[in-house]
């Protein structure tokens, strides 16, 4: 049991929430969460007794903070995907890598360090045309990513393969989660959603695999608590088509030419809509479904959730206002129903003409 845990990106939703549960754990002596920035005063009520101290994991002092408490559980859940959040392309680089380094080399350093979990994502296999149906945690990208988070989640893991060989008395677990949908977390797809008319690239439906929020901090939590070492695939069962996924929510998908993708999304960033990179732009071209059977025989964790469910939970738990509403559905309906009405022949006289040309063919005949 772990009596001392660290969690980085304390002010972030996911590293908030299972702060929050692990203050609930008896077990646990101590909780520190750790920031450049204090978390929201509405969620402070969620910390329960969550220590929080103000540091930088890209500043080598993080040591000192995981040797004076004496930590000796650390949960790295600060790798973030939105520049934008992050204060732009550089800082989020910055953050994730030069972050994820220091704080590795802070643990390397550490003689009470014993378990480490790390956030990472299913980006890091990349998303192409000549992706296999399903990625398993074997499998590496067929084009490696080139820029943005997947890019840097890319980098995070080589480092981190690189601490496990030099610490191999530490517990190491690398948790590759899909993209989360609920009703609280906000996150890029989340807003793409939300827009009242939604861009798809003209000739694709890609496919969906989603994670609820519950179930990531659930998995995060049994991470924390228990040795569970290994990669794991994060996802839930099933998958959506976007289509599927644009009809559910009611709004109106606008296919747009893959050449004018790219020029679409730097105009969504820049209006403060959705802060989508380039490279979730391409997931939204190809899509990308992972297996989860890890997860299930070896972890021990079924997600409680499909991909169905999440997106339905996500849709009822928030305000996602449909742009074809049911007074449009009903009025379109009946419009429908009257075109049906006028254009088909009366059921009463197809049977009788077809009974009145068969008998008369028959005396014809006779």
């Amino acid at each position: 049991m772990s009596r001392v845990v660290l969690v980085t990106g304390i002010s972030r939703y996911l590293a908030c929430r299972l702060a929050g549960r692990l203050s609930a754990d008896p077990g646990i002596d101590r909780i520190i969460g750790v920031d450049t920035v204090p978390p929201a005063r509405a969620d402070l009520d969620l910390l329960g007794r969550t220590e929080f101290v103000r540091a930088d994991i890209r500043n080598p002092l993080i040591s000192r903070v995981i040797s004076q408490a004496e930590v000796d559980t650390v949960v790295h859940a600060s790798v973030t995907a939105t520049p934008h959040g992050a204060g732009g392309r550089a800082p989020m680089k910055e953050l994730n890598v030069i972050g994820t380094m220091q704080l590795l080399a802070a643990c390397q350093n550490s003689g009470t360090v014993r378990r480490l979990v790390v956030k990472s994502s299913t980006a890091v296999y990349g998303t192409s045309p000549r992706d296999p149906a399903l990625f398993t945690e074997d499998m590496t990208a067929k084009a490696l990513p080139r820029s943005g988070y997947a890019k840097d989640a890319v980098e995070v893991e080589g480092y981190l393969r690189g601490f496990t060989r030099r610490r191999p008395d530490v517990s190491v677990t690398l948790l590759r989660f899909a993209n989360f949908v609920g009703p609280s977390v906000d996150t890029p797809l989340t807003r793409y959603f939300q827009l009242p008319l939604v861009p798809t690239v003209l000739g694709f439906d890609p496919r969906l695999q989603l994670l609820h929020e519950s179930d990531a901090v659930e998995v995060l939590r049994l991470a924390s608590v228990s040795d569970r070492p290994g990669t794991f695939n994060v996802a839930a069962d099933g998958v959506l088509l976007l289509s599927q996924a644009i009809r559910r929510a009611g709004k109106i998908a606008v296919p747009i030419p893959a050449p004018a993708v790219q020029f679409v999304g730097r105009s969504v960033r820049r209006s403060g809509m959705v802060d989508f990179s380039p490279e979730q732009m391409q997931f939204l071209n190809f899509g990308r479904v992972v297996s989860n059977d890890r997860l299930k025989q070896e972890f021990g964790y079924t997600p409680q959730y499909s991909t169905a469910a999440a997106f339905s939970d996500f849709l009822t738990g928030r305000p996602v206002r449909p742009v074809l509403g049911e007074p449009v559905l009903d009025a379109g309906g009946a419009v429908l129903a009257r075109l049906l009405r006028t254009t088909a022949p009366p059921a009463s006289r197809t049977p009788a003409s077809v009974t009145r040309i068969g008998s008369s063919r028959r005396v014809r005949n006779g």
